[in-house]
C-alpha cells in the first residue's frame, strides 16, 4: 500500500533559541494505515521505528548508536567534528552510511570492511573504475585475496583520515604493495621512506627482496650496503633461512662482505639448505636434495681461500659438495702456485682466491647527497639492463578451429587466470592480453579510436605465492593486443606449475578465444590449463606468454 505522506515543518528540526538556552524539539508522531510507522525526534536526531518493532537497519542504528554520549544524551557528530579528517574518520570507525563491502585476505584469516564509494574514488583511479566505471554494480561484497586485512586497514585509515601509521618494517611492505595497488603513489613514498629508515642486520634481506620486487635500485643499494657492512649479523639472524634463493645468490656476489673467512658464508648456506629442504618436504640427510635445493650456489663460494686445513674440517665433509667435487677443490687449494692442474675446478664453482673481508664503515643518512632518495617508481614498464642479453619470444596460443566463445562484457572488475607448465627452464617477462572491441556508435556513445586501460597483472607459483606483479595503465587502440611486461623477470623451472592472472579493471567488452592446451614456441613446450581445472578463470583473455630462453 502506498505511504501516506504528511508535511513535517523544518520548525521541529532546529530549537529556539532564548537567551543563551536552547529549548528541546517537538515530539511529531505519524501514523498511516497499511504501512505503518512513527518516526520521532529526540533532540536533533530522526530514527525510524516501525509499527511491528521490528529493527532498524543497520545504518540507522549506527546513526542512531553514534549520536548519544556515555550518559545517554544525543548530539550531532557532524558539529563535533572540526575536519574533514575527523569526519571520515568517524564514518570510517562507525560505517555510517556506508555502500560498499570488502572481503580481503583468505581464509582463515579473512576480514571484513565497509566502505563510502566517493571516499574511495576520489583516493584512487582503481576504485573509481571499479565503482563509477559505467555500469558498476552496486551490490555484493568485493573479494580481495592477495592483500593482508591489516594493510587494507592502514590503507583506508589513510583515505579516510590523511593517517599515516607505520610501526613496522613488514607492515610498511604490506601497506606500500596495498597503496601501488590501488595507485596512492604519496602513500607509496612514505612507506619506502619509512622503510629506508628502518633498515637493520634483522630485516636487511627482506629489504633487499621488496626493493628487488618494486624496482627500488635506491633502496636495493642501501640494503646491500648493510648486508655488506653487518654481513656476520645479517647470516646469523633466523630470517636469513627465509629469504629466496636468489636473494642467497646476491649476498654471494658481493665482492666485500664483513666476514673472517668464506666458512661463515658456507654455514649460512647449509643452515638456508636444511630449511630449504624442509619446506619442500625433502629429507636433509640426502645430499643430492640439499644440492639440489641450491640450484649451483655452493659454486660461488669462494673455497680457495680457505686454508686445506679449514676445507678439510668443514666444507669437504658436508652433503652440500660430493666426493669428486670436494676432491678437486682440495686439490686447487692445495697447489695454489700451479698454473696448470691436472685436475681443473668443477664447473660452475669461482676460481677467485682473493678474500673479500671488509673493514666496517660507517652507514649513510637515508636523504644523505650521496645516496638521494628519489623515491619509488610507481609504474615503470622498462626492462632492467641485465636482462636484455637474449631476444624475447612470444608463445601465441593456438586457436581451436570452428569455435568462437561470446565477447566478454564487464561493467565492474574482470579476472582472467591461466595455469601452465614449460618443458624447460625459462625466463618469463610478461604476457599479452586483448584491448576492449570498439562500441557499437549511438546516440549516447562517442566511438573513438583509443581509451585509457587500466588493470593489473601477477604471476603466481602452484601454491599460490606472488612472484612478480605489475599495474599497467596506458592509451590503448580498440581490438588489438598489448604487452604486459612484469616488474621483474622470473626464472621459472620446468615441469611446475605457475599461474598468469590478470584483472581488468574497466568496464566494457572483450574478444576472448578457445585456445588449444598445448603451444610450442622456439623449442618450449607450453601446457596450458593443467592441474584444478577451476584454476583457470576465463583464460581465453590471455593471448600469449612474454618469455626469453635462459
Amino acid at each position: 500500500m502506498k505511504r501516506a505522506h504528511s508535511d513535517v515543518h523544518l520548525s521541529n528540526k532546529f530549537p529556539r533559541q532564548e537567551g543563551l538556552s536552547l529549548q528541546p524539539s517537538s515530539v511529531v508522531h505519524k501514523m498511516a494505515s497499511g504501512d505503518d510507522f512513527s518516526t520521532t525526534s529526540y533532540g536533533n536526531n530522526l530514527m525510524e521505528v516501525k509499527a511491528d518493532n521490528s529493527t532498524p537497519s543497520r545504518n540507522s542504528t549506527n546513526a542512531v548508536n553514534s549520536n548519544h554520549d556515555s550518559y545517554g544524551t544525543t548530539y550531532d557528530w557532524q558539529i563535533t567534528k572540526t575536519t574533514m579528517c575527523e569526519r571520515g574518520q568517524q564514518l570510517l570507525e562507525t560505517g555510517q552510511w556506508s555502500d560498499c563491502k570488502f572481503i580481503v585476505g583468505t581464509e582463515p584469516h579473512q576480514q571484513a570492511f565497509e566502505g563510502h564509494k566517493v571516499f574511495l574514488a576520489m583516493s584512487s583511479p582503481v576504485f573509481e573504475a571499479m565503482f563509477f566505471g559505467g555500469m558498476a554494480e552496486k551490490d555484493g561484497p568485493i573479494h580481495i585475496f592477495d592483500v593482508q586485512p591489516e594493510g587494507f586497514k592502514a590503507l583506508l585509515e589513510y583515505i579516510y583520515s590523511d593517517k599515516i601509521s607505520l610501526r613496522s618494517f613488514d607492515q610498511a611492505c604490506e601497506l606500500c604493495y596495498v597503496a601501488k595497488k590501488y595507485m596512492l603513489p604519496h602513500l607509496v613514498r612514505e612507506c619506502t621512506k619509512y622503510i629506508w629508515k628502518d633498515i637493520c642486520p634483522d630485516n636487511a634481506c627482506r629489504a633487499f627482496e621488496f626493493a628487488k620486487l618494486f624496482e627500488e635500485p635506491d633502496l636495493m643499494e642501501k640494503s646491500l650496503e648493510v648486508i655488506s657492512n653487518k654481513t656476520k649479523e645479517v647470516l646469523a639472524e633466523p630470517s636469513f633461512e627465509e629469504v629466496e634463493i636468489a636473494t642467497v645468490q646476491a649476498v654471494l656476489d658481493q665482492e666485500e662482505l664483513n666476514i673472517d673467512s668464506e666458512l661463515e658464508l658456507f654455514d649460512a648456506l647449509q643452515r638456508w639448505a636444511v630449511r630449504e629442504c624442509a619446506r619442500k618436504g625433502l629429507s636433509s640427510s640426502d645430499g643430492k636434495a640439499l644440492r639440489s635445493v641450491l640450484h649451483g650456489t655452493v659454486g660461488k663460494i669462494r673455497f680457495l681461500t680457505l686454508t686445506p686445513s679449514q676445507f678439510a674440517e668443514r666444507p669437504a665433509v658436508s652433503q652440500l659438495l660430493s666426493q669428486d667435487e670436494a676432491f678437486a677443490i682440495l686439490v686447487n687449494i692445495s697447489s695454489p702456485n700451479t698454473t696448470t692442474l691436472s685436475l681443473p675446478l668443477p664447473e660452475g664453482f669461482t676460481s677467485s682466491r682473493v678474500p673479500r673481508k671488509k673493514i666496517p664503515e660507517p652507514e649513510l643518512e637515508p636523504e644523505s647527497k650521496s645516496q638521494p632518495f628519489r623515491g619509488p617508481t610507481l609504474f615503470s614498464a622498462s626492462t632492467p639492463a641485465d636482462q636484455v642479453a637474449l631476444p624475447k619470444m612470444y608463445c601465441i596460443r593456438s586457436l581451436l578451429p570452428g569455435q568462437q566463445p561470446p565477447p566478454i562484457y564487464h561493467s565492474t572488475i574482470l579476472d582472467s587466470t591461466l595455469q601452465f607448465t614449460v618443458d624447460r627452464d625459462i625466463c618469463i617477462l610478461g604476457a599479452q592480453v586483448p584491448t576492449q572491441i570498439e562500441p557499437v556508435e549511438g546516440p549516447y556513445v562517442r566511438c573513438q579510436s583509443s581509451y585509457t586501460e587500466l588493470l593489473y597483472a601477477h604471476l603466481l607459483d602452484s601454491n599460490g605465492a606472488r612472484l612478480t606483479y605489475t599495474h599497467f595503465t596506458s592509451r590503448v587502440g580498440y581490438g588489438t593486443f598489448m604487452e604486459i611486461s612484469f616488474n621483474r623477470h622470473i626464472f621459472i623451472q620446468r615441469n611446475k606449475v605457475y599461474r598468469v592472472g590478470v584483472v581488468l579493471n574497466k568496464v566494457g567488452s572483450y574478444r576472448a578465444e578457445a585456445y588449444a592446451e598445448t603451444a610450442i614456441c622456439d623449442g618450449v613446450v607450453f601446457k596450458f590449463n593443467v592441474g584444478n581445472p577451476n584454476d583457470s578463470i576465463r583464460d581465453g583473455l590471455i593471448h600469449s606468454i612474454v618469455f626469453r630462453h635462459v
